[in-house]
Parts: C-alpha cells; sequence; structure tokens
C-alpha cells in the first residue's frame, strides 16, 4: 500500500472512533493526477445521501491542463464505493449528534485506489491544548536524555 494523500490534521482534530475502507470513482485524469501525489483531502467531508456515499471537498487538479475536459471541476463532488450495509451503519452514525465522517487518508491498493475514512468526533480546544503540552514535555524529556548521552 502505498499512501498517496494524507490528512494530518484529523488525528489533531478529531476523536477517531472507527475506520472504514471505500473505493473512489474516479475518471481516467484524476487517477494519473492522484499517482502523482497531487490533491488534497484538507477539509473534506463524507455524505450520505440517497442510499450512497459521497466526499465533498476534496481537491484533485488536472494531470494535463491542457487535455483535460474545459467543464471539468477539480472538487466535485465523487462517490465513494462501499456496501449498502457499511453506507445504512455509516448514515446511522452522521444521524447521531456530534458525529462526522471525515477522509483519514488516499492510497493504492494493488492497482484500486482506496480511501481510508474514519467516524470521527470533535475534540475541545482544552483535549488539544493537553496534547500540545504532553508532546512538548515529552520533546524536552527527550533532548535532555540526548544531551547527557
Amino acid at each position: 500500500m502505498t499512501a498517496l494523500l494524507d490528512n494530518k490534521k484529523v488525528r489533531f482534530d478529531y476523536e477517531i472512533l472507527e475506520k472504514f475502507e471505500a473505493g473512489l470513482e474516479l475518471k481516467g485524469y484524476e487517477v494519473k493526477s492522484l499517482r502523482n501525489k497531487r490533491g488534497s483531502i484538507l477539509g473534506s467531508r463524507v455524505i450520505v445521501r440517497g442510499g450512497e456515499a459521497y466526499i465533498v471537498g476534496m481537491e484533485i487538479p488536472p494531470y494535463q491542463p491542457a487535455n483535460t475536459p474545459k467543464d471539468y471541476d477539480s472538487q466535485r463532488t465523487r462517490k465513494l464505493l462501499l456496501s449498502k450495509k457499511e453506507i445504512h451503519y455509516l448514515l446511522g452514525k452522521t444521524e447521531q449528534r456530534g458525529l462526522t465522517i471525515v477522509p483519514i487518508r488516499v492510497y493504492t491498493k494493488g492497482r484500486h485506489i482506496k480511501m481510508e475514512i474514519s467516524v470521527v468526533r470533535g475534540k475541545k480546544k482544552y483535549d488539544k491544548r493537553q496534547k500540545i503540552k504532553k508532546r512538548d514535555a515529552k520533546r524536552r524529556i527527550e533532548i535532555t536524555l540526548k544531551g547527557r548521552m
């Protein structure tokens, strides 16, 4: 598995509850662009409508701008390929207060492009501050131990 895109802010901003693997319905030039690690999933989210799941806000720039169709929208809504059982489960989770579905990473699995999505709950500001304090304390400890050796 080769990671193509990563959403590093998810682990800081949200508490991850569950993870799922979904396929992506893409066009050829979008696949080529993703395989060159061009694109962004920052700020994107998953919505469930009409018994289908879609990703909104995912940016995939054109592979070759000169050869891309004129009506190409780099932030178009793309369909996620999930089983009906998973879609109904995710629909139930999105209806719960405070839960949302966000993408974590886009990667290749064999010759297919997959997306790891997760059900998350937003962290409070004080939780984020505590995490920063712990990280800084750990870094200071490692620096002092490294200086002694």
